[in-house]
């Protein structure tokens, strides 16, 4: 099985067009890494991409004492990985047709690149087209926002998802930063949202559409994704 892994390349929490910020952010370590070891202990073939290429901004509050795993430790720790984390394939170079599955981590970078990307919408829109899964986690499902089905109506409309809800944002006082509430913008997309209490594990399988609701989801979703594509 070849995987494509889609990581954000933003880095900054607010509008930055003006020089403004209101702080760091970038990709949460936990939601990419639990799934990247079960998918490698799968055996799967993983590719890493971004919307630039490169390095991936780190959501520096995914690394911090509080949030110190052994799937986290274990990360900081692989000099292999690190080393591939450094030269992750520009979006725009990819072609669909080479994988079997796409996974995306959240972290809010997302919420300000992947979400409007050309090249990550044309890229679901295929797999959804060519019924390949896709999964994503926490933030991630915001990349589902603009893609479209073959019969041209949006992706989300009638399926079953979840991801980052509102009272996890406002948990942790960024509603007044993100550009807008996932968990509202799923819903208006047509999707069939749900969610568990604040920070517990929800996993949400649709035919071949997973997502999760916060990082506690991250291994769910690559579970889930793994018997899907077994099944296949």
């Amino acid at each position: 099985m070849k995987l494509l892994i889609v990581l954000t390349s933003h880095s900054q929490l607010g509008e930055t067009q003006l020089g403004n910020s209101e702080g760091k952010t970038g990709f949460w370590i936990e939601e990419f890494a639990a799934p990247y070891y079960l998918f490698e202990q799968n055996g799967y073939t993983i590719t890493l991409a971004s919307p630039r290429g490169g390095q991936p901004p780190i959501d520096p509050a995914s690394d911090t004492p509080q949030t110190q795993t052994p799937v986290l430790k274990q990360y900081k720790n692989d000099t292999e990985l690190l080393k591939k984390m450094k030269h992750t394939v520009p979006l725009s170079a990819i072609d669909a047709v080479d994988y079997d599955a796409v996974f995306y981590p959240g972290g809010h970078g997302p919420m300000w690149d992947l979400v409007n990307d050309k090249d990550s919408i044309a890229l679901l829109e295929f797999f959804r087209n060519n019924n390949k899964p896709i999964a994503a986690v926490c933030h991630g499902p915001v990349v589902l926002l603009h893609a479209i089905d073959a019969q041209g109506d949006l992706l989300l409309k009638g399926k079953k998802v979840t991801g980052f809800s509102n009272t996890e944002e406002a948990a942790i006082k960024l509603t007044k930063v993100v550009p807008f509430l996932l968990e509202d913008q799923l819903k208006i997309k047509g999707g069939l949202y749900s969610k568990a209490a604040d920070w517990k594990a929800h996993v949400v399988v649709d035919g071949l559409l997973i997502t999760g609701q916060n990082p506690a989801s991250s291994e769910g979703v690559a579970k889930a994704l793994i018997t899907v594509l077994e099944k296949k």
